[in-house]
């Protein structure tokens, strides 16, 4: 075996350590937010102090993939496809990292409504809309393992559900704290706490997103680029209305 071969297997070695500790990682904040909903749902405040503890280890995993992404863009210079790759997971990572943030953020708004009762209606909702976030999170990470364009592709309209589930969630916090002055700061907490759930699946979409650039280098459409481009080419004239 040559040097060149040597040293190509080598780096293929080391992309699959790469894509190995991302899943690992994504695996470590799909059991967090899993055990976050059982901490949140029964207020169980240990478990919540676990959790935020915890997180400082999904923070050192990041570093590390980040720090192994830097490392093969420097030393190996990749092309093409093998380039996409490290970008996609080097971009992955960060979403990833920041929706183990939100799960610590869910945990610390349990730990400012310890002792609270939560009414059924709302309970019910935050079983749906976690399952449903755990649901995208874990297909995102299935599209990268399995390199599913398609799946990536189909996690923007399940979002949908997620969106339709934090509007619904909102309008009954409204209806059960109506009035209640006195416990404004329950309700100010539970409407973060499900919005930090919806960000996740914003994240999770996101993932899809680097996806589908690594395994076919699509970009998502970016409107104000494109509205400037369009001004550029003078498609528009002053005044016009562009569309968003």
């Amino acid at each position: 075996m040559n040097v060149a071969t040597e040293i190509r297997k080598t780096f293929h070695h080391e992309l699959d350590e790469m894509r190995d500790d991302i899943v690992r990682l994504a695996g470590m904040v799909t059991e967090a937010l899993a055990a976050a909903t059982a901490a949140l749902l029964d207020g169980d405040l240990q478990a919540a102090e676990r959790l935020i503890a915890g997180d400082d280890e999904i923070d050192e995993l990041s570093l590390i993939i980040e720090e192994h992404c830097f490392r093969l863009l420097a030393l190996q210079q990749p092309m093409a496809a093998d380039l996409r790759q490290v970008v996609a997971a080097l971009r992955m990572v960060a979403e990833i990292e920041r929706s183990g943030d939100l799960v610590c953020n869910i945990m610390k708004a349990a730990r400012r409504m310890y002792g609270k009762p939560l009414d059924p209606r709302l309970r019910g909702l935050l079983e749906r809309m976690s399952q449903q976030v755990h649901r995208i999170f874990r297909l995102a990470i299935d599209s990268y393992v399995d390199r599913n364009e398609g799946l990536a592709a189909a996690l923007d309209d399940m979002d949908d559900d997620v969106d339709e589930l934090h509007a619904d969630y909102i309008r009954t916090i409204f209806e059960v704290h109506e009035g209640a002055r006195s416990d404004l700061q329950s309700a100010v907490q539970l409407a973060l706490v499900g919005r930090y759930y919806e960000r996740i699946a914003d994240h999770a979409v996101n993932v899809g997103e680097k996806v589908r650039y690594m395994v076919s280098g699509w970009v998502p459409e970016h409107t104000g680029a494109a509205r400037l481009a369009a001004k550029r080419a003078g498609a528009f004239k002053e005044g016009d209305e562009i569309p968003e």
